[in-house]
């Protein structure tokens, strides 16, 4: 009975979210700009935070640069929850115009090799459209390919759907972060080969890291469980490198970082990734998840105890 309600609570937003997804690109947009003046301008949402973070981790810039990077991250931040919700009514044809993939044949190379593959991703440019990769794949209908990405469940169950419903909008599947490994286990006794994305850049759970970098101006605790799941399987590692072209386009770039992980010493992958996101969060900081309070728990670079 509670669920049925809950259900019914959420109709109105429900609707909302749909006409919103029916809109022209343009229409969108608009929207897009009262959000930025409404979370931004009015409401100030985490705007301590994001000013904190980009301070400390670019002192060399000043204080107009880095007022014009904060800027442009919730003009992006704006662009990331309607382009988001689009993901409810575009087309195929609309998601490749807008989001272009080079370099799918390595992805194409491994699974034709009978290779699993982990693919590093991160909050970065619009990162819920990086499941449409599978349009561009020739594995795309292939039933014995599994195409999916690692996620944390919304508290709100709710909320949790509407996710979990975009999420898999071009043939993914989405495994909780708690039962991955029991997942991708299952895919291999069934003889699928999967395809999953993993989001490491945001900070870990408490104790479930000792591993530190030096990333962004910060010691920084990073996620190492990625790196740890794909040595245990084997897997191929690669990386998503996003960039924005304009508004409301964006291209990928996908980089093999190894196919042979047990050669790399222990913790380099995952040192590699930093490496990799920071460049790009260098190059293009205002398209990076600047809300996010990355480093609410001091760690220092004596904290690494594994060797």
């Amino acid at each position: 009975m509670k669920g049925v309600l809950k259900r019914i609570m959420y109709l109105p937003l429900d609707g909302l979210l749909h006409l919103l997804a029916l809109m022209p690109w343009w229409g969108l947009y608009v929207v897009s700009d009262f959000i930025y003046l409404l979370v931004y301008r009015i409401v100030g949402y985490r705007r301590k935070v994001v000013r904190r973070n980009l301070a400390e981790s670019f002192p060399d810039k000043g204080k107009a640069e880095l007022t014009r990077i904060e800027q442009d991250f919730y003009h992006f931040f704006a662009d990331y929850f309607v382009e988001t919700i689009k993901l409810l009514h575009v087309s195929d044809d609309e998601m490749r115009r807008h989001m272009v993939f080079h370099n799918v044949d390595i992805i194409d190379k491994y699974v034709d090799e009978g290779r699993a593959i982990m693919v590093y991703a991160a909050h970065y440019c619009n990162w819920e459209w990086l499941q449409s990769v599978t349009l561009w794949s020739r594995h795309y209908h292939d039933e014995k390919v599994v195409f999916g990405n690692v996620y944390r469940p919304l508290k709100n169950e709710w909320f949790d759907g509407l996710f979990l419903k975009i999420r898999n909008r071009f043939n993914t599947v989405c495994h909780a972060k708690k039962s991955v490994f029991r997942d991708l286990l299952k895919l291999r006794r069934d003889g699928k080969l999967p395809v999953t994305g993993f989001m490491s850049d945001q900070h870990p759970s408490v104790n479930e890291s000792d591993h530190v970098v030096r990333f962004l101006n910060h010691d920084t605790a990073i996620i190492t469980g990625s790196e740890i799941l794909a040595r245990k399987l084997g897997y191929v590692v690669m990386y998503f490198e996003p960039h924005r072209i304009r508004r409301g386009y964006y291209e990928c770039y996908i980089r093999l970082i190894t196919d042979d992980i047990n050669s790399w010493p222990q913790y380099a992958i995952s040192d590699e990734y930093a490496r990799r996101l920071e460049a790009q969060i260098c190059d293009d900081p205002a398209a990076w998840l600047w809300t996010h309070n990355r480093w609410k728990n001091k760690v220092t670079m004596s904290t690494t105890a594994k060797e």
